[in-house]
């Protein structure tokens, strides 16, 4: 009867457990028409990580080595994998950071993104002479010379800070939208890349748990 079952799995390319003791329902999903073999399959054993380390924890493996532990309680099953061939599993550290440690970090970035951003802004208004400009163009506008402060400059100032809003979809807490923020998708495509150098170099460095 197991000839014409078939388990489908789905493995995520990064997965964050938060116990030692991994089994395959942990990394991914799985569907199966004989819900026996599927409950069963997803209690089977990944990898067991250190009790001595308290640092984070990572281990490489392959599609072919979860084929392969889910092929000897099963001989017979076939299985079609539908997610990643290659993925990590993270085990993250035991000790936690002290709480005023996050929030010194966190005070940090914000004083670098703000003086950061406050000095790309400036340089880019004195490469395009965004003064130079605003001083031609009252001149050719209105006939006089230009004050120190105008209308210009209000609605300049007013314009980057909106665009800033519209531009990383968020005002606090809230979004402006539905759609994923430029961060977000920069972020997620770090992270992606980020996964698959580490899989490239565990490969290279025959760290990847694959079949023997």
């Amino acid at each position: 009867m197991e000839k014409s079952k078939v388990l489908y799995l789905k493995i995520n390319q990064h997965t964050v457990v938060k116990k030692r003791q991994v089994i395959l329902d942990d990394i991914g999903s799985m569907e199966c028409t004989d819900m026996r073999i599927l409950q069963q399959v997803k209690q089977i054993p990944l990898h067991s990580f250190s009790m001595k380390k308290t640092q984070k924890q990572m281990e490489f493996f392959s599609v072919l080595k979860v084929i392969s532990l889910i092929h000897r309680k099963y001989p017979n099953l076939e299985v079609e994998s539908l997610g990643e061939q290659e993925f990590i599993v993270e085990y993250p550290a035991v000790k936690a950071q002290a709480k005023w440690f996050d929030l010194l970090k966190l005070a940090m970035l914000c004083v670098v993104i703000f003086f950061g951003s406050a000095f790309t802004i400036m340089a880019f208004n004195n490469d395009v002479s965004v003064t130079e400009v605003f001083d031609r163009f009252y001149l050719q506008v209105m006939g006089v010379k230009k004050p120190a402060v105008t209308e210009l400059e209000i609605a300049y100032s007013l314009g980057i800070v909106i665009g800033l809003f519209v531009f990383f979809n968020h005002i606090g807490k809230r979004k402006l939208s539905s759609d994923p923020t430029p961060i977000q998708v920069e972020v997620n495509k770090f992270k992606t890349d980020t996964d698959l150098t580490m899989i490239a170099n565990a490969n290279k460095e025959g760290h990847t748990n694959d079949v023997s």
